[in-house]
């Protein structure tokens, strides 16, 4: 596979420089690709634990069904996120992974990636830093389902996808695809969907974000900025210094 095609590769690529053989290990983790259809379920909570996968391409999110019927989504995952990293420890799925939209993975088990623990430190170091960033990812949406109001919930959601989408190489200036219900962004956000159509409206109103379906334009970046009160340290590279040389 061409470095260009392979997503796993430029999402690690972004931490550090990474050697022809790291690139031959991460190569690996993408053979005997899967192709997935939009709603498909990877694995539901409670399944056994026994592999990780990568996402190739297409869009999945995590998710919870709480004892009422409802349904909290947890994470959105992207082409080149590895899914399953923190389950890593546990026998059984903490949460379920359905498909956004037709996508493909590479599922690989957990013996392959001790395996490439061994081979390479740079490689660990990178796969412990993405495994940090997904925690502080579900930490800030704690924070966001919790603490903000429903358009800055949705100012900063739309911001935080901006910037992992430039970080993967898939973003466009201002503009971004979302392919994204009303009602995933409600689960998502802890809104109704009417909610979710209303703060649309407002915000389009407003100047601040234009929506077409999924597609999002963000007309003045520097302003929605401001509205969300959007700090992204938690999503700025703060990880190179750990791959220079001593």
């Amino acid at each position: 596979m061409e470095d260009q095609d392979s997503c796993i590769i430029h999402h690690f690529s972004h931490y550090c420089v990474l050697t022809k053989e790291e690139k031959a290990l991460l190569d690996e983790l993408e053979e005997n690709p899967t192709e997935v259809k939009a709603g498909e379920a990877l694995w539901e909570e409670n399944d056994a634990a026994e592999d990780f996968c990568t996402l190739r391409s297409g869009w999945a999110y995590s998710y919870r069904y709480l004892e009422n019927g409802s349904r909290q989504i947890l994470e959105i995952f992207l082409p080149g996120d590895i899914i399953g990293l923190r389950e890593f420890a546990f026998s059984r799925r903490l949460a379920g992974v359905r498909m956004i939209e037709d996508g493909v993975i590479c599922c690989f088990p957990h013996h392959r990636i001790m395996a490439l623990f061994r081979q390479s430190l740079t490689l660990t170091a990178v796969m412990f830093a993405i495994a940090s960033r997904q925690q502080v990812l579900m930490t800030e949406r704690l924070v966001n389902i919790a603490r903000r109001s429903a358009r800055k919930k949705m100012a900063h959601f739309l911001l935080e996808m901006h910037q992992r989408l430039r970080q993967t190489g898939t973003g466009s200036g201002c503009n971004l695809r979302l392919p994204l219900s009303q009602e995933l962004l409600a689960d998502l956000l802890g809104l109704s969907s009417v909610h979710v159509s209303r703060t649309f409206t407002t915000l389009s109103r407003e100047g601040l974000v234009h929506r077409d379906r999924y597609d999002v334009v963000i007309p003045n970046l520097e302003a929605l900025v401001g509205e969300a009160e959007f700090d992204d340290r938690y999503l700025v590279d703060n990880l190179r210094p750990l791959f220079r040389a001593e």
